[in-house]
Parts: structure tokens; sequence; C-alpha cells
């Protein structure tokens, strides 16, 4: 396994003995919070992800802005620069590019110490294993993004895809602002659905929400559109 990116120290690990002391849920940005079911993602849950890279840096960018530590881990192409034009904290961030062979032995490691770990997975987990990683997450207080790959009962789905985009044309110049179809389905309840645009406010890239759907947009899928 390579040895740990860091753009600052990884705090000391949190216990289950202060997990009552800290926040129920992992802030979002706050054009994300009403589709999810409480507004933030819940502090020791598993979260299935898949589309678009753009909101993924997006929930690192917030996560790390508001004081919390967060991983990467077997993603070499997130980009940092779109996390930090969204406010990340970089130093409070840790990319592990490489995991070797076990990507996810190492996440669950990470979930000893860090608030938000994201692994790229492009297989399929077994449902015994991934029962005994959600049990350390929840015991742990921390949360587990899973990107692509089958992680069976996940506590959330997050799909995001890109609907549309403006600032390109004829295969050149700068993006402008970013339109991305959501749709989160939790365990309770229906779907929700809205579509964000991410777009450059005061010298930094912010999440809006433009609107609440009650159907998924037509849209393209670019997992890299931000990267």
């Amino acid at each position: 396994m390579e040895s740990v990116t860091s753009h600052g120290a990884v705090p000391a690990r949190h216990t289950s003995l202060d997990s009552g002391l800290r926040r129920a849920t992992l802030p979002v940005p706050a054009a994300l919070a009403p589709l999810l079911p409480d507004s933030g993602l819940r502090k020791g849950s598993v979260v299935a992800y898949t589309g678009a890279r753009a909101l993924l840096t997006g929930l690192l960018a917030t996560v790390t802005a508001d004081g919390g530590y967060a991983a990467v881990v077997g993603m070499p192409r997130l980009g940092l620069l779109a996390a930090a034009e969204m406010g990340a904290h970089l130093q409070r961030l840790a990319v592990i590019a490489d995991p070797g062979p076990d990507p996810i032995e190492v996440a669950a490691v990470l979930l000893d110490g860090l608030d938000l770990i994201v692994l790229g997975l492009d297989a399929a987990v077994a449902p015994a294993r991934s029962r005994v990683i959600a049990a350390r997450a929840r015991h742990k207080g921390a949360t587990l993004v899973v990107v692509d790959g089958r992680w069976p009962g996940p506590s959330l789905r997050l799909d995001a895809r890109v609907a549309d985009c403006s600032g390109i044309g004829h295969g050149h110049g700068r993006l402008r602002s970013l339109g991305v179809s959501v749709e989160v389905s939790s365990k309770t309840g229906p779907p929700r659905r809205g579509h964000l645009d991410l777009c450059p406010n005061a010298g930094r890239m912010e999440w809006i929400l433009r609107e609440k759907t009650s159907r998924t947009a037509e849209a393209f899928d670019t997992r890299e559109a931000v990267s």
C-alpha cells in the first residue's frame, strides 16, 4: 500500500465515548441539505454514491471547511483543485490514491480517526463483510461514502448526474456553471429529487438548489466533469 498523501496531520482517533458530544450529522453543501432525510450525512452511516464527482468534492469541501477530517481512498483522479475551489481545507484531507489490494480494509482503519471516508470501489462487496464495516462505522461515529462498486444495504443512496453546463463552446472555454440532477433514496420514505447548480460566487464555487422536482430530470453522465 502506498503511503498516505496528506495535507495535514491526521487527528487523534475518535472514540465511541465522545460520539454523543458531537453532532449527529456531518454538514453538506446547503443546497443539498433539503434533499437529505436528516439535512446532512448521518454519522456512523454508510452512503452509496454514484455519478458526477463534482458533488462528491462538495461533500469533502463542506466537511473539512467545518473543521472535520476526511480521507479519500482509491480515487486518484478525484480533483483536489475542485475541492479547494469549493472551500475545502486541504490540510484536513488525506489522500490514499493506491490503497493496495484491499481498499476496504484501509477504509476500515481510517474509520477510527476521521469524520468522513470516501472509498472508491469497482466490485461488489460481500454482505457479511459490509455488515462488519457498517457496524464499525456506527461504533466509531464515522461516515463512509462508497463510490461505485456494489455495497449491500447502505443507509442512503445518492446519485448525481450532470444535466447541463455553461461556459464551454465548440470544445474550448472555461466552465462557468454546472447543473446536476440529484436523487436521494433512503430506507424510509420515497426518493427525493432536485437540481443543483455549481456556480462561482465571491471567488469560490458554490452549490445552489435550483428546484425540487417530482421526477428525475433527463441527464447525461460525465463523472469527471469537475475533478
